[in-house]
């Protein structure tokens, strides 16, 4: 089999002037293009690749471990960013997925970045030059972030006078981040401090605004803006932000003749902001100290005290040494807890126990599917996990994983088909998959769980078990699943239904639901699709339902 390879390519702001030649090359020999939706149609005229997977937001691991799947495989990838594939974007997700499976530069797949021109450059050139001194950039986006170091960061940034480019500013959950951000940058920056608003720079819906920090939120800005607020020395002059260099310090701009010559200009006399090569501090003429009397000498505890000591006869202030900022990093811990499989009563000591583990800064949201979803700011998730199972609580995965969905069983009284679901979830629950994948348990022919509308859907009756593959869930077209065997032994069903699950994760492209993957496919095990979807015409949903 021929080597696969990978590239993480950043194509710039997204139109065909900004992007490399090495971006243009690597797209047309590439075999698999992922990437976000967006920017695969920005693209899609570069694109000549036999497969294109595009998925929505939010899906960028599920598009890295594709990547490097197909990689493996054998198959040259290039998984597509705008702007820098290492700017927010998708170089470093990749990186992430390659290190979980042990890959090594000498012995893996080999890996190429390919540079784009980031959003910080390219909304830079269109607003004039407001990124010519100390500048940082800070996502507003609290996705993968904690709010609270992001508000901090915010915080350093303003006091050290950086110019500032504020990515992922606002979406439609998230509305009020970007007034956080301004009220912690008008604790230190004034309120006509200059701001521009760049939207999809360099495409074909761009659209600039030179506005102040205190006016900004009077404009519109979305995910596609990039905000970039000026220092103190930033000015706007016809129409353009610009940030002054630091030139007019060390010599006049604009003047014929200079004050200094080149020679004069490094001094110490020329530039008494800089930094004292030999002491470490800035530069000051010391004034000659009075004559006084000697006084007797002091015992000497350290060397730290005796130079603290020589500074002090020589007029310079000692200060005290600084506290240096250490952010503890802390992740947001994802699961799902339900009292078990078979059971949907919880008891109040168990809720008890949510409510302190989950504490005032996490989240527990309750779902249709009897389960809650905790997500908790944390350094040690395996503390919480030992508790909640403690409480006799059931502990699961959540996101892009099987889901075991069993009913009551009547309170216990329908017991016989109890060790099967359990079962089922023991093999199956919690499995990383390329989407969240449902299989409905009802313990009688009754099938008030609704099973059948679950992507996998299993119905004991008369001993055996009925399976229905497919479901459609959700949506104006929804549908039960397909009827595919009935009457299948105790036995048969955990083989029959881990296959199924197998081959639905092995060949399943990232963020496509089992009915989907189905309807693709044509086959799921030994199970040929029939198209039992709703004959009636229906407007298409604007998500592409």
């Amino acid at each position: 089999m021929a080597q696969g390879k990978l590239f993480v390519v950043g194509f710039g702001p997204g139109d065909f002037q900004h992007i490399t030649n090495r971006a243009v090359d690597v797209l047309k020999m590439s075999d698999v293009v992922i990437g976000y939706k967006t920017y695969v149609d920005l693209i899609k005229d570069l694109i000549t690749a036999k497969a294109v997977v595009s998925t929505g937001m939010t899906e960028e691991v599920s598009r890295a471990q594709e990547a490097v799947k197909q990689a493996e495989a054998g198959e040259i990838v290039s998984v597509i960013s705008s702007g820098d594939a290492g700017v927010y974007g998708m170089a470093g997700l990749v990186y992430e997925v390659l290190i979980e499976k042990g890959w090594t530069e000498e012995t893996g797949i080999p890996v190429e970045i390919v540079p784009g021109i980031s959003a910080i450059n390219s909304c830079a050139s269109l607003l004039g030059a407001p990124v010519m001194h100390d500048s940082c950039t800070i996502s507003l986006s609290d996705h993968l972030t904690p709010w609270d170091l992001i508000s901090k960061r915010i915080e350093a940034a303003a006091m050290a006078d950086f110019v500032i480019a504020l990515y992922n500013p606002k979406s439609g959950r998230r509305t009020r981040q970007i007034v956080e951000a301004q009220r912690i940058l008008l604790e230190y920056r004034h309120p006509d401090t200059p701001v521009g608003l760049v939207k999809s720079a360099y495409r074909d819906s761009q659209h600039i605004t030179m506005t102040t920090l205190s006016e900004m939120l009077t404009h519109d800005i979305g995910m596609l803006t990039t905000v970039v607020i000026g220092n103190s020395s930033t000015f706007f002059y016809d129409n353009k932000m610009i940030t002054p260099r630091g030139y007019q310090k060390k010599y006049t701009l604009g003047e014929e003749k200079q004050p200094l010559k080149p020679h004069q200009r490094l001094k110490k006399e020329a530039e008494p902001w800089a930094m004292d090569q030999e002491t470490g501090r800035s530069y000051e003429p010391v004034a000659p100290a009075p004559e006084k009397k000697p006084e007797p000498l002091k015992p000497i505890e350290s060397a730290l005290s005796l130079a603290e000591e020589a500074l002090g006869c020589l007029g310079v202030e000692v200060f005290e040494p600084k506290h240096y900022v250490h952010q503890k990093m802390e992740s947001i811990f994802e699961l799902a807890v339900s009292p078990g499989v078979a059971n949907k009563k919880i008891t109040p000591q168990q809720m008890m126990t949510l409510a302190d583990v989950v504490g005032e800064k996490g989240t527990m949201e309750y779902t249709p599917e009897h389960e809650f979803i905790l997500r908790i700011p944390t350094t040690a998730p395996e503390l919480i996990t030992d508790r909640l199972k403690e409480s006799g609580l059931l502990v699961s995965p959540y996101g892009d994983v099987a889901r075991i969905k069993a009913c009551d069983f009547c309170d216990g009284e329908k017991a016989d088909s109890i060790p099967y679901a359990e079962e089922l979830h023991s093999v199956l629950g919690g499995m990383n998959l390329p989407k969240e994948l449902n299989i409905g348990f009802n313990g009688c022919g009754m099938a008030c769980y609704r099973a059948v509308m679950d992507d996998i859907g299993i119905v004991y009756r008369k001993g055996a078990f009925d399976v229905f593959i497919g479901a459609k869930p959700v949506g104006r077209t929804a549908h039960p699943g397909q009827p595919v065997v009935e009457g299948l032994s105790k036995e048969q069903l955990v083989p029959m239904v881990e296959g199924l699950v197998a081959e639905y994760k092995e060949n399943a492209h990232p963020n496509e639901r089992l009915f989907k993957y189905f309807k693709r496919v044509k086959k799921l095990g030994n199970f040929v699709y029939q198209d039992i979807a709703p004959k009636i015409k229906i407007a298409p949903a604007p998500c592409g339902d």
